[in-house]
């Protein structure tokens, strides 16, 4: 069942310089972290190209007894667009990131905040998506607490080209291989496959997936570990997530990968260089 993403991430090539090249006359642009304007937010044609992908598939399934889309796809499909949504309406309406502290600040102070509309919408979506999901009230909980913190973490990660989609890209490996099962995989495949291909493009520093992508990301990892995992697996892979998102309120995540040359050497690789 990986025709959802292949089929998608086709889809994605075919649309991208197009779209990007529309995102730029129409003015949706941002400089990056050293001041080159690109289209922005080039997430939304990931979701544009999962979308078209899912009436085609949806029809052959029906219509044509083809077994094409996983029986989780509903509940990724639940959470991944609506984060999608939270996130472009961050990149619509804020374009200053302030992490947590940040909006909480700005909502005791009176003022409106995306961020917290979205933490507390992305909340929302991971109660609403796990609901029914057969897990009792510790694990929908624990669920609900990696699906959260995953989204939020990859939007501290997204702050240089590529960045945050070879993450997904390597936590997606390690899922697989230690699993051996692509069950997860062909749960997420609609949405990752065409984020992959405007992540290259992120990567490459033609676009700017902005939070809309990131928010997809984190997402999809977030539903890729409960896919995958059993609940200590899940348990691990919360403290990670609950350490990283800590560290990146309060520390510089890029200053610590530019101070770790294996790290540092991972994040440049396939990155254009300037200078």
């Amino acid at each position: 069942m990986l025709a959802p993403l292949l089929l998608a991430a086709a889809l994605a090539a075919v649309i991208a310089p197009g779209g990007l090249a529309a995102l730029a006359r129409s003015g949706l642009a941002r400089p990056n972290y050293r001041g080159a304007t690109l289209p922005f937010p080039a997430g939304v044609l990931a979701v544009a190209a999962a979308v078209l992908a899912l009436g085609p598939l949806a029809a052959l399934q029906e219509l044509g007894g083809l077994d094409l889309l996983a029986p989780e796809l509903e509940t990724v499909a639940v959470y991944a667009l609506g984060v999608a949504l939270l996130g472009l309406l961050d990149d619509v309406l804020d374009a200053e990131p302030r992490g947590w502290r940040g909006h909480g600040a700005a909502v005791l102070g009176g003022a409106f905040s995306t961020g917290a509309v979205k933490a507390a919408g992305s909340l929302g979506l991971a109660l609403f998506a796990l609901s029914g999901a057969g897990r009792d009230a510790g694990e929908y909980l624990l669920g609900v607490a990696v699906l959260v913190l995953a989204t939020n973490l990859f939007n501290l990660l997204d702050l240089r080209p590529g960045r945050s989609v070879k993450v997904f890209g390597l936590l997606g490996l390690g899922l697989t291989l230690g699993t051996l099962d692509l069950g997860g995989l062909e749960a997420v495949g609609l949405f990752a496959g065409p984020l992959l291909v405007l992540g290259f493009h992120d990567l490459r520093e033609r676009a700017m997936l902005g939070d809309t992508g990131s928010n997809l990301l984190g997402a999809l990892a977030g539903l890729w570990i409960l896919l995958a995992l059993d609940t200590t697996g899940e348990l691990v892979a919360l403290g990670v997530l609950a350490a990283l998102t800590l560290y990146g309120e309060f520390r510089s995540i890029s200053a610590i990968v530019e101070r770790v040359a294996p790290l540092r050497a991972l994040d440049s690789a396939g990155r254009i260089r300037h200078g």
